[in-house]
Formats: structure tokens, C-alpha cells, sequence
């Protein structure tokens, strides 16, 4: 688990924010069926003009039990070096996809990560936001996602703080 301090919190809850209004828009006025490539290049290059640090198709690194792994996966767009943002573009979100987050979210040691599903014929359908901290008091995250919630998939909670926009 990552621990953040209160401005931490804040400053991930305003990036997540801008990421959320940036895809509503773009899923607004595109709508669903494109590739998940354009969809991933148009949401970076409406953060980057918001003013946010932005990297595409950034290769994570990790190492289990003397295995390193220099490219273990590819985070789609990481936001402030913070949020891990997942683009998919599929008919519906099915529980692998918030598995693969959880997973890479927990492996790069990042504070949360976000699920954008621009395949739902509503983009806050197709919405998920993970966690990797536990919450602070008196501290809530961005109310685009609901209340504050273990992730529960297939019986089994994963990581504190997720939501459903």
C-alpha cells in the first residue's frame, strides 16, 4: 500500500478529476467503437493541455523472486507520475480488466489507478477507480466515483478505495 499525506490525497482526488471530465468529454463527443489507441492519444493530449505531466505507453518494472522484469507491463497514460490510467475500449468491462489495474496499480507501487471503459454506451458505465492507500481522515476522494469501497471480484477484496462513476 501506498501512504499519502493529506495533500497528496488532494492532488491525486484534482488529477483524477481532470482525467474524468477530460474522457467524459472526448466518450461526449466521439462516442463509443473506436480503437482504444485513439481514445489513449486524444485523453493524453487533452491532459497535456490542461497542464498535467503526462507519459503514453510507459513500461513498468518489477521483480518477483530474483526474476526482474524490465518491462513486466506497459501503463497505458500515467498522469503525474501518481495515476495509472487504463484505456479500454470493449463492449463491457469484465472483472479481468479491474484485475489487470488492481495488478499493476499494486506492482508499480502507484497511489490508484483508473479503468475507462470508452466502449460503454456511457462512459461512467464503464468507470473504475482503484486504490493503493488507505483513506485519511477526514480526507475523501474525488465524488465523481461514489462512496469509498473495498473492490470485490470474485469473492475477493482487493485494495481499499474504489468506486463506480
Amino acid at each position: 500500500m501506498v501512504h499519502l499525506t493529506d495533500l497528496e490525497v488532494r492532488d491525486l482526488a484534482r488529477m483524477s478529476g481532470i482525467v474524468v471530465d477530460s474522457a467524459l468529454r472526448l466518450h461526449r463527443d466521439l462516442g463509443p467503437g473506436l480503437l482504444e489507441s485513439v481514445y489513449e492519444t486524444l485523453l493524453a493530449r487533452a491532459l497535456q493541455k490542461q497542464g498535467l505531466d503526462v507519459q503514453r505507453q510507459v513500461p513498468i518494472r518489477f521483480s518477483y523472486d530474483g526474476a526482474d522484469f524490465p518491462v513486466g507491463f506497459r501503463a497505458d497514460i500515467l498522469v503525474g507520475h501518481q495515476l495509472l490510467v487504463e484505456v479500454k475500449s470493449v463492449e463491457q468491462t469484465l472483472k479481468s480488466h479491474v484485475k489487470q489495474v488492481v495488478t499493476y496499480v499494486r506492482l508499480a507501487n502507484l497511489p490508484a489507478g483508473l479503468l475507462l471503459n470508452f466502449g460503454a454506451p456511457l462512459l461512467r458505465l464503464g468507470m473504475k477507480r482503484i486504490a493503493n492507500h488507505p483513506p485519511l481522515t477526514g480526507t475523501r476522494l474525488p465524488t465523481h466515483f461514489g462512496a469509498t469501497q473495498p473492490v470485490e471480484v470474485d469473492g475477493v477484496q482487493y485494495l481499499h478505495g474504489t468506486g463506480h462513476g
